[in-house]
């Protein structure tokens, strides 16, 4: 039994009615009102606030305009000469226009070139494949005919990796501005409320310490507390999880008010302390040092605690375990155990040592029932949409993995300077942060921290719609998760010159007058059109526009459209859940009471709630995939939403990443077989959603996120040439002319000129740049290949694959992980590789050697194409090593290498024995 806890009790079970309910009284949800157009001060809603100052300001400038004429000195007539000048009012109003964000174009110095050698590169990829067709190899026809088709694939692959980039951009923000609109000193706060979604499965898997670091950083993020809320998604139902949450609430009372007064960066205690620079800079509270070396122990004594449950979760007992009550523990059995929801921290109910408020902490384990398909991750998450509105109902959503804290405080604030901007905000669906990694290896061994697609890719589909979803680090709006779509922007009216005599009937006249006879249709037509155009898509039939922002009257308001039963069968039989969705600004129900809320609540992650629903196909995280992310953003995309990419100077957020080669492909795998799902699935970006709000180049990234996997059979392909080419002496190519070797040298310098300046404007360092390249022929020759073998077994046989959750902590020393060996097949194809081509060289070489010098000059061809493969598959063989202390690898393969060739040199050239001036064989043969 686990050591007993002040917040360790049981709150409600759909199975046990009869529990006492636990729920602070902070936790009960206070009525609020999240509708910005109440706010005064705010811009662009029309609030009766703020048409009073506007009516005030124009009476103003009336009564100023006649005093002006009448030549008194009141101007506005209220017996006060010390009025304000007329321009300190405009300013105010400007102050409320201006953007709180703004777009960085990338220079033109920088980006024409690089849009110029884009296009010279596609003329001679178009001038190269011509030669290459019209100029087979006969005595190799097999050899060349692959070649071929491997480089019009990778011609392909290269096109939609690459226009997608034809508009970079990069963005800041204004976070003054947003303080000085929403967040003034001595005020309420007029920011938006956010809820924070945490997910964890095992806890073997994702240590506690780890989700007690991110948990704790959130808690402490720069943001005011009465509009924060953290959302724990516990899918193993492990008791082990639910303690530690327990702990590290009870933590967070003393952490999060040292966070907040002496304003430490990062706000996750375990790297706070690990931090090897001077921690006094910046500092001049004099009992900062007192205060940091207590806080410090105190998380010692914390960790201590934590590490005691998870050795006592070590063995399991016969009976499950018990809570201090001495009740079961209801996730005994992981597979069939009730719904589970309990209020850590709330308002007014759990005070830090200061006696201040702190965010809501709820922990939420979903139903699971034999027979039931609960969708993995996915299904977690749309638990956690449905629990939250019930709850808190937060306007924004920000969802984390577990081993991802968050390591700037502002962060919530800079993804709302585009959310909350007067100017984008109301199109925006999500903001999402870059993934930034702790503990990689210096050399980033195997492309861990993808620099090549985080900050040049990502700021290419910033520039068209936005960037794709990634899974962690992204703040969601609620209304897009919905399905709704997209705001429609109002286009200004056309001016018209009424110049023109009545009488005239020119050409001009009569096709303006033609074209707004197309334009004005009756309205209900146009409706009507609409509504069975998107049922055909699957789409649905109302769109944000048209929901009213309150959710009392609206079922007569937009009765025939949006209808109480049409919402209960799209959104579920929740009439709590179903008034929150049209809540456009957030808010809860008035009438409910702390305990029918959490009572609703526990009915909504119920395993049969989303039956005939369309969670999972239209709402929340869509279903379908391991990838559930790709498939959500496109999604959004298609409804004509727009994300954006928000790289703030101090990283948002910074998580663990895989070491160990075998847990890295592993890791590859999962994500290159979620897109081989979305291949074969209804929602492929190859057909679906046409018609609808995606754009063309956005359109292009998205199959090339799903078709990259396919692109490991032309590439393994590709790669076993070289050997075989060696072994028989035949090549791919003919004998190149001096035209032919013009079009070889230039695409080579376009490559390379690609490459330097996609570098130049993305700030990317040349290791990042050449570690992605390495990973992209390990992974395609190893993961790629297998997800798309396991992907056609699933879509034509049915046999489904099981993945293990990637650990997220490594061993004591520093590293150690990295040198870890873990044999599995996923190594198998490039470890054949690196033999057959090594054995290759060797036979290349050695055949040389007997042939005399002409067949040198055709070997540097197969020699260069072979150690390109080689050298690609490096930081592979690395790994496949493991450790070497005292020698480097480089040296033990060349040495190999070298030996092999000097061998045969010293076979071929015998110098012990003595030349003999015999006949030749070749000319007078036997009969010499």
């Amino acid at each position: 039994m686990f050591p007993s806890s002040p917040m360790a009790r049981w709150s409600m079970t759909s199975r046990r009615s009869s529990t006492p309910l636990f729920l602070p009284s902070s936790a009960a949800v206070q009525p609020r009102s999240m509708d910005p157009s109440k706010d005064i001060g705010s811009y662009g809603y029309g609030s009766v606030a703020w048409k009073e100052r506007m009516e005030s300001w124009k009476q103003k400038q009336e009564r100023l305009h006649q005093a002006r004429n009448d030549g008194g000195k009141d101007w506005n007539g209220d017996g006060d000469d010390a009025d304000l000048p007329l321009y300190d009012t405009r300013n105010s109003m400007d102050e409320a226009r201006q953007p709180l964000s703004r777009k960085v174009p990338i220079p033109s110095s920088l980006i024409n070139p690089y849009r110029m050698i884009i296009v010279i590169r596609l003329v001679i990829v178009c001038l190269f494949f011509h030669y290459r067709v019209m100029h087979p190899v006969h005595d190799a026809f097999v050899l060349w005919l692959i070649s071929v088709i491997c480089e019009i694939w990778f011609a392909m692959s290269w096109i939609l990796d690459q226009f997608p980039k034809w508009f970079p951009i990069e963005r800041e923000t204004y976070l003054d501005r947003l303080t000085l609109r929403f967040d003034k000193e001595g005020q309420p706060s007029q920011l938006a409320p956010v809820d924070f979604f945490v997910s964890t499965v095992d806890p073997a898997k994702e240590p506690p310490l780890v989700t007690a670091n991110t948990i704790l950083s959130i808690l402490a993020v720069d943001y005011p507390v009465d509009k924060l809320s953290c959302y724990v998604s516990d899918d193993g139902a492990a008791m082990l999880t639910f303690e530690g949450l327990s702990e590290t609430s009870e933590f967070a009372k003393k952490w999060v008010p040292f966070c907040k007064k002496y304003s430490i960066e990062p706000r996750a205690p375990e790297w706070y302390f690990q931090q090897k620079i001077d921690y006094l800079k910046d500092k001049v509270v004099p009992n900062f040092v007192r205060d940091r070396r207590a806080m410090k122990r105190e998380y010692e004594e914390f960790k201590i605690r934590i590490n005691a449950l998870v050795a006592k979760a070590q063995k399991v007992p016969e009976e499950g375990w018990t809570m201090q009550d001495g009740t079961p523990w209801p996730g005994n059995n992981v597979r069939d155990h009730p719904g589970m929801i309990q209020v850590f921290l709330g308002q007014s109910g759990g005070l830090d040592v200061e006696g201040n408020e702190l965010p809501r902490l709820v922990y939420v384990s979903r139903e699971k029932r034999p027979g039931y398909n609960h969708h993995k991750k996915a299904g977690a998450m749309n638990a956690l949409v449905r629990v939250s509105a019930v709850l808190t109902n937060a306007p924004y959503m920000l969802n984390l993995d577990c081993d991802h804290y968050v390591n700037n405080s502002k962060a919530v604030k800079e993804a709302m300077c585009f959310m909350m901007d007067p100017l984008v905000g109301k199109k925006v669906c999500y903001v999402q942060f870059p993934q930034r990694f702790d503990s990689i290896d210096r050399h980033d061994r195997y492309a861990n921290k993808n620099v090549v697609f985080f900050d040049i890719n990502m700021k290419g589909l910033d520039g068209i719609q936005g960037p794709i979803y990634v899974g962690t680090g992204c703040v969601f709006r609620r209304q897009a998760l919905y399905g709704y779509d997209a705001p429609k922007t109002k286009k200004p009216p056309s001016r018209t010159c009424n110049c023109w005599p009545k009488w005239c009937v020119c050409c001009f006249c009569f096709g303006n007058r033609k074209n707004k006879k197309k334009v004005t249709k009756p309205k209900t037509e146009k409706k009507k059109r609409l509504f069975f155009k998107k049922e055909e898509n699957q789409s649905p039939a109302y769109a944000l526009s048209e929901i009213d922002e309150a959710a009392a009257g609206a079922e007569t308001q937009k009765a025939g459209i949006v209808n109480q039963q049409k919402l209960e069968k799209k959104f579920g039989q929740s009439a709590v859940f179903v008034a929150s969705t049209l809540l456009e600004n957030g808010g809860t129900l008035r009438c409910d009471s702390p305990a029918s809320l959490l009572k609703e609540a526990i009915h909504v992650i119920g395993c049969g709630y989303e039956d005939k629903t369309d969670w999972g196909k239209e709402i929340g995280w869509i279903y379908g995939s391991v990838t559930e992310d790709i498939l959500t953003g496109f999604k959004m995309h298609c409804h004509g939403w727009r994300s954006i990419y928000c790289i703030p100077k101090r990283p948002a957020f910074k998580g663990s990443a895989p070491l160990n080669l075998s847990d890295r492909l592993n890791q590859v795998l999962r994500w290159a077989l979620g897109s081989i799902e979305i291949f074969f699935s209804n929602h492929c970006p190859l057909w679906y959603g046409y018609g609808g709000g995606l754009k063309f180049l956005e359109r292009f990234s998205y199959i090339n996120s799903i078709v990259y996997p396919w692109t490991s059979i032309p590439l393994l392909a590709y790669c076993t040439l070289p050997a075989i080419c060696l072994l028989t002496g035949k090549f791919i190519t003919p004998e190149l002319s001096n035209l032919a070797s013009i079009w070889y040298m230039s695409l080579f310098i376009c490559i390379f000129a690609t490459g330097i300046l996609e570098m130049r404007w993305a700030r990317v360092a040349v290791d990042d740049w050449w570690r992605n390249e390495q990973f992209w022929v390990i992974g395609g020759v190893s993961a790629h290949l297998f997800a798309v073998f396991q992907g056609l077994l699933k879509v034509i046989a049915g046999v489904d694959t099981s993945f293990t959750v990637t650990t997220k902590a490594g061993d004591d020393e520093e590293f150690s992980e990295l040198y870890t060996f873990k044999w599995t097949t996923l190594l198998i194809p490039p470890t054949t590789l690196l033999l057959l081509n090594f054995i290759g060289v060797v036979a290349g070489i050695s055949n040389a050697i007997n042939n005399g010098y002409e067949s040198w000059g055709p070997l540097f061809g197969k020699l260069f194409f072979a150690f390109w493969v080689i050298v690609h598959l490096y930081p592979f063989l690395k790994g496949l090593l493991g450790r070497q202390n005292r020698t480097p690898t480089i040296v033990i393969v060349w040495s190999i290498l070298l030996a092999s060739i000097i061998s045969l040199l010293w076979v071929r050239v015998n110098p012990f024995l003595a030349k003999t001036d015999g006949p030749l064989l070749e000319e007078c043969g036997l009969d010499c």
